[in-house]
Order: structure tokens, then C-alpha cells, then sequence
């Protein structure tokens, strides 16, 4: 049996659902935003995430964890289950004219604060919402957080915008200003030192775990924190990006091949796993573009360090109210590093001396982005704008992403395995076993599992109709035989996986063989991997294999037409001839 074909060793005690087990659990999942499987320091990144790590030390890393390989489909599957065409939201926050591609979740799919709110338990999130196409402050508001079950909700209803000065900002139903908030008073400040949406993130959720315990401390709780981190635009405090200063200046390939050492070293991936390769060699940057390009990585680099401090003051919440023994934390990342290359193009922009536009009063929230901060100077953007700063708007683009994926190929709204592989980290002090904490989980899983899980461990059903209408079985499995601690070693689930964004389409099914995973790009013919011997699809047996590629084409096919991805270009608004051979 090929190497990569087996179960790893479970190591969880006996869950909630297990006679003697722990009570139901509280619940809570963080999702960080275009962060690569390599980023933090327990999947082999040179950032510094002390909380993540500790958090990996005291639970489990998955090693073959995926999402949908972008954001909003990313949270329409986490937060209902399904895959996210079946979700409504086989794209953006766009209607698209096709019920896959509805651009927003959909009424009958309930989501996980509707489900485990009839268990009794309560439901809060933070941050990023992102799967209604109503963003502005008159909504309409029957898809925002508190219609779809959660109690409270403190972020923003729509995906990226500014750190410094959060668009679309709501507070419960309310769209706000972070600059006139009675509840968290803040000061624009045109270095950013007044507020950091990140630090606002995790500091609600914060908030919320402590008045849970002082308001609710009977209830369970179920946690959303969807931070926006590291997204672009690159904004990160100064004293933060100065930690990175020089550690990026050795170009892509003197962070890339450390990075891959630490994942073998470290158990994370197989010895042999090879690199992908890189889409532009430092020596084809030129001289006078090297500082900036360091730079935005550093920042980059900030940002998530920044967003394992949030973390770690919500842990040190969890330990201070006593719910960390019974907490099941869970972080995952919605999609791969990022290739979009917003902001890094043209030339160099100055900071002007006098501001150009209007400036926006404090207590004014902002409903959408503009090219003006909030005092009125132009946003920089180009090459050379060194990023950080409120005024700057800009990405880290392609080959950078490529070092987040480590070791693996292509980046967010791809479907290969750099953009879709993401860690996930689960710890939960009472259900698992002291002497297996900090080991792995080999199998594959996705984000649909999670919803599944979810109902386990808060004991809840999931309903036969919601929302006016008969709802669809969930594809997931849940992982409760591993929270169960079931210690079984056999061959990988051998059920299919399926994504599709954009045209980008793969399935991927294990039998005793290989480990099979069929992909395509978008308007391009399949490619055929076995992850087991090449997880970085660097050898295409599509031509050695064709009835693999018929036999995995047609569970693609199949579950396309049961899932409301069809017809292909849906996405665009108009369709694409079928083509999926």
C-alpha cells in the first residue's frame, strides 16, 4: 500500500456524546483570511505566531485539510455545511442569475449559529461576514449574523477594505464607525495608531466570551471569529513590520526552502515532498525593487503575527472565565496565500503634504471603499509605496504567495493544492488525550466536515426543513469518531471531494492504488496526481491513466449536476459550454 494510504492514529479521548465523556463543548472556530498553509510556525512559516503554536503543541495539526479555495464560498461552506454552489454562493456576493451562483446564502441552508442555538446554546461572531450581497447600513438585513442565528456580532458585512478604517463596520444590526463606537472608543490617527481592525476583531471576541460567562455562564457557546488578516491591503503597525526588517531581503527561494525543511523535519509533510515551482526568480527583480518587495512580505509577515496576538488574548479569555478545559478551538484558513496584485502596479505615488479630498467626519460610517482616507489624502499606490500605512493600498502579490503555499502549486481561486490546502489546528483540553497532544491527523478533510462535527459535539439535529423549504443532506462527514478517540488504522476515507470556482475544477478520491486527485484549470483539460508520491502535482499522468481520468471525471459530472454548479461560467453570468473532460 502506497505510503500516504493510510488513517493516522486518532488520539482524542472520549467526546460529549460518550458515556462518561466531557459535557457539550463550547465552540470556537477562527478562520483567517488568504493566509498560506506555510504562514504560521507550526506549518513550517519563519512568522512569528507563538499562539498558534502553542495551540498545535496542545491539540492537532491537519496535514490534509482543505477549503473551496476562495473566501466567500469558503464561509457560505463553513457556516451551512455544503458545498458552496449548493449554498448559493458558488462565486462572490454577486447575483449571477443561476441558483449556484446566487451570490448569497441561501435561506434554506442553515447555518451553525441555527443549528446549535435549539441545543441551547448561544452564538456570537466578529469580523468578516462576506455571503450577502446587502452590505450597506439599510441592508436589507435578513442575511446578516443576527438573522441567521447568531446573539451578537460585531464586524464588517462585506470581504477587504482598510485595517486602519473598516468599511461596511456593524455592531449587531447597526452599521457604525469605528471612530464613534461608545462601546470601544477609538481616535483616527493619521500614523493608524487609534484602531487596527484585527486588534478589533479578536478584542469583541473577547468581549464576548466575558460577558457569555457573566451573563450566560449555564449556556454553551458557539464563536465565529473571522479575522480579515492577511488579506491585502498590507496594513500592520509599524513596530510590528519592523521585527521582519532584512529577514526577506535574501529574496523568494531563502524563505521557500526552509520553510519546506521545517515541514519535513517537523513530521508535517513526508521527507521527499519536493517544491513547486517558483513563478519569478529574485534575480529577475530588479535592484531598485528589492527593498519594497522585502517589505511587503515583512508586513505581511506583521499582520499575521498581529492576528496571533488577538488569538492569544482570546486563549488567555477562554483560561480566565475557566471555559478553556471545555472549548474546542478550531483555526483554519479560507483559501491559499493570494496572487492578486492590487496596488502593485504604476508608478511610485508620494504622500501628498495637504490633504486632496473631503475629509470624512469621525462619526460617519464608511459603506464602501474610496480612494481617500478618512482626513482626505489620497490612498499610494505602485511600486516602491512601502506598505503599512493608512494611506497605502497595496498586495504582496504572486511569488510571495507562492512562499506562503509551501510547498505546493498555484495560490487563492485555484483549485489545486495551493489553493486549497490550509492548516487546521483543533485543541479541546477535555476531550483529548495528554500524551497524543501535538500530533497529526494525515486524513483528509474539508470545511464541509466541519458543520458536521459541530452537531455532534453540541448534540443537535440537523433538520429536515428550514427557511420555507425541505433542506439537502449534508456532504460532510463529521470527525466525531476521532473526537470519540476511535483508534483505527485503514485506508483513507475513500470518499470523493469535489471543487469548482471559476471554472478551476477538481474531485479527488484515495483507493489502494493512489491517492487520486483529478484537476483542472479553468477552460484547460484535466490533469492527473497521485498526492501519495506527489502532493505538488508535479507529474501529470492524465495520458498513462485515461480510464482514472473517465472515472473521476464522471463523479465530477455527477455531482456538478447535483449541486448547482452547472452550467460552467455560471459565475460570469452568462454559460460556458460544458467541458469537463
Amino acid at each position: 500500500m502506497n505510503a500516504g494510504l493510510y488513517c493516522t492514529l486518532f488520539a482524542l479521548a472520549a467526546g460529549p456524546l460518550a458515556g462518561g465523556g466531557p459535557e457539550r463543548p463550547n465552540v470556537v472556530v477562527i478562520m483567517a483570511d488568504d493566509m498560506g498553509f506555510s504562514d504560521a510556525g507550526c506549518y513550517g512559516g519563519e512568522i512569528e505566531t507563538p499562539h498558534l503554536d502553542a495551540l498545535a503543541a496542545e491539540g492537532l495539526r491537519f496535514s490534509r485539510f482543505y477549503n473551496t479555495g476562495r473566501c466567500c464560498p469558503t464561509r457560505a461552506s463553513l457556516l451551512s455545511g455544503h458545498y458552496p454552489h449548493a449554498a448559493g454562493m458558488g462565486w462572490m456576493i454577486s447575483d449571477r442569475g443561476a441558483p449556484g451562483y446566487a451570490g448569497s446564502l441561501r435561506k434554506d441552508r442553515p447555518t451553525l449559529a441555527e443549528l446549535v442555538k435549539p441545543a441551547g446554546y448561544r452564538a456570537y461572531m466578529t469580523g468578516k461576514w462576506h455571503v450577502s450581497p446587502h452590505t450597506g447600513a439599510q441592508g436589507p438585513k435578513d442575511n446578516w449574523p443576527l438573522a441567521r442565528g447568531f446573539d451578537r456580532f460585531y464586524g464588517s458585512t462585506t470581504g477587504s477594505g482598510d485595517y486602519w478604517d473598516p468599511v461596511t463596520l456593524v455592531r449587531g444590526d447597526e452599521a457604525i464607525s469605528a471612530f464613534d463606537d461608545p462601546l470601544r472608543p477609538a481616535e483616527w490617527k493619521p500614523d493608524g495608531s487609534g484602531y487596527h481592525y484585527t486588534d478589533a476583531t479578536a478584542d469583541e471576541a473577547v468581549r464576548f466570551v466575558g460577558e457569555h460567562a457573566q451573563q450566560h455562564a449555564d449556556a454553551p457557546f458557539l464563536l465565529y471569529v473571522a479575522f480579515t488578516a492577511p488579506h491585502w491591503p498590507l496594513h500592520a503597525p509599524q513596530d510590528l513590520i519592523e521585527r521582519y526588517n532584512g529577514l526577506y531581503d535574501g529574496g523568494f527561494n531563502a524563505v521557500r526552502k526552509p520553510r519546506r525543511n521545517r515541514q519535513r523535519e517537523s513530521g508535517l509533510l513526508p521527507e521527499d515532498i519536493g517544491l513547486a515551482p517558483v513563478p519569478k526568480p529574485w534575480s529577475q527583480v530588479p535592484q531598485d525593487q528589492r527593498e519594497w518587495e522585502a517589505a511587503c512580505m515583512a508586513t505581511h509577515a506583521a499582520m499575521v503575527t498581529q492576528m496571533d496576538a488577538g488569538i492569544g488574548r482570546l486563549l488567555a479569555e477562554l483560561d480566565r472565565t475557566g471555559a478553556a478545559e471545555n472549548t474546542v478551538v478550531m483555526f483554519l484558513s479560507d483559501n491559499g496565500g493570494s496572487a492578486e496584485d492590487q496596488g502593485r502596479f504604476g508608478p511610485f505615488t508620494p504622500r501628498q503634504d495637504e490633504p486632496t479630498g473631503q475629509p470624512t467626519p469621525p462619526e460617519a460610517p464608511r459603506s464602501k471603499r474610496t480612494q481617500l482616507t478618512r482626513d482626505g489624502f489620497p490612498l499610494r499606490r505602485g511600486v516602491n509605496v512601502m506598505p503599512g500605512p493608512p494611506d497605502t493600498f497595496v498586495a504582496y502579490g504572486e511569488s510571495w504567495a507562492n512562499v506562503s503555499n509551501t510547498p505546493f502549486r498555484l495560490y487563492k481561486s485555484h483549485v489545486h493544492e495551493g489553493g486549497i490546502s490550509t492548516p487546521l489546528i483543533v485543541r479541546w483540553p477535555a476531550g483529548m488525550r495528554e500524551e497524543l497532544r501535538g500530533g497529526f491527523v494525515r486524513d483528509r478533510a474539508h470545511v464541509v466536515d466541519l458543520a458536521p462535527t459541530v452537531l455532534e459535539l453540541a448534540g443537535a439535529e440537523y433538520p429536515a426543513a428550514f427557511g420555507g423549504g425541505e433542506t439537502k443532506p449534508l456532504p460532510g462527514r463529521s470527525l466525531g469518531p476521532d473526537l470519540r478517540g476511535e483508534m483505527q488504522i485503514a485506508l483513507l476515507d475513500a470518499r470523493p471531494l469535489f471543487w469548482e470556482h471559476e471554472g478551476n475544477r477538481a474531485v479527488s478520491q484515495p483507493d489502494g492504488e493512489g491517492d487520486w486527485k483529478l484537476v483542472a484549470g479553468a477552460g484547460k483539460p484535466w490533469e492527473l496526481y497521485d498526492l501519495s508520491v506527489d502532493r505538488i502535482e508535479a507529474n501529470d499522468l492524465s495520458k498513462q491513466r485515461p480510464e482514472k481520468v473517465a472515472e473521476l471525471s464522471a463523479l465530477w459530472d455527477e455531482w456538478a449536476a447535483g449541486n448547482d454548479v452547472l452550467p460552467l461560467g455560471g459565475w460570469q453570468g452568462k454559460p460556458q459550454r460544458k467541458r469537463t473532460r
